[in-house]
């Protein structure tokens, strides 16, 4: 299935297992405002982010209630200062009610990620590398995030186990080397990319020598970096993957690598502090 599809169709299936999880058989707290009961609100950042789930929520409120109006100040991928309203919410006071964890558990998460993805982004500014996420994601959330990453200026590594060839250190144990795991995968999809994952310098021109499109250069040192794509002569895409975070990472881009993977993206966000207040309730 085409990404975009696939993303629509996660984004519908994501709201509705939203929705379930919070009001289950229903909210029976909405249930003490009179159902004539209508009220605007507004979503602020308490915290400088990167904005991320705007299709999401449409989604949620949408299948709520279709006379929730959105009114959105920013798009997906734009910068919040802190105090910042980004959306406001006109409705039932019950909807809007009801809908506001789960539209702030989604917006948290994924602006977490796409302003981690920024902030790595905005530190390789110049280099000319670019930075990768991986399938190290939240469960259920794998093209959620990866979205998200994208929002942030990155870009995304392979979706699933599926889309391309990624030969890991397992891989070549049980296949009895990289040169036979590279020439199967050439045998079995020879349409897709072929990675191979190295750590050590004879690995990697036994990658190069059975011509993987990308090598990945698993937790090498910033000195065996340079000496690495200076063996390579940019015959193959090279990844470095591991040691990656805020220290690290400008030196490892200088190195001349073509990208840089973290799972530090996806795994180890901390959610954006958001907050939905009524401004106005009347009734109708």
């Amino acid at each position: 299935m085409h990404y975009q599809s696939a993303l629509a169709e996660e984004i519908r299936a994501s709201a509705a297992r939203l929705l379930a999880e919070d009001v289950g058989p229903g909210d029976i707290t909405a249930q003490l405002i009179p159902e004539h009961q209508w009220a605007s609100a507004e979503i602020i950042t308490r915290e400088a982010a990167v904005l991320c789930g705007v299709p999401w929520v449409d989604e949620l409120f949408r299948r709520l209630d279709s006379r929730v109006s959105l009114n959105w100040h920013a798009a997906d991928g734009d910068k919040l200062e802190a105090g910042q309203c980004f959306l406001t919410l006109e409705g039932p006071a019950r909807v809007l009610l009801t809908g506001e964890r789960a539209a702030l558990n989604v917006l948290q998460t994924l602006s977490a990620t796409a302003t981690a993805t920024r902030a790595y982004v905005d530190a390789i500014e110049g280099t000319g590398v670019r930075l990768l996420d991986t399938r190290k994601t939240l469960p259920g959330m794998r093209l959620a995030q990866k979205y998200a990453v994208t929002c942030g200026g990155g870009h995304n590594h392979r979706i699933g186990l599926w889309d391309a060839f990624l030969i890991k250190e397992n891989h070549i144990a049980a296949c009895g080397g990289i040169q036979a795991a590279v020439a199967l995968a050439r045998k079995l999809a020879s349409d897709l990319s072929v990675e191979v994952e190295v750590e050590t310098f004879e690995e990697l021109d036994q990658a190069l020598a059975a011509s993987a499109d990308i090598v990945m250069l698993d937790n090498f040192a910033i000195e065996d970096l340079h000496v690495a794509v200076e063996i390579n002569g940019g015959r193959a895409t090279l990844e470095a993957s591991g040691n990656v975070d805020a220290t690290t990472l400008r030196a490892i881009a200088e190195t001349g690598v073509d990208c840089i993977s973290s799972g530090a993206l996806t795994k180890d966000i901390a959610s954006i502090d958001l907050s939905m207040r009524i401004t106005r309730s009347y009734s109708v």
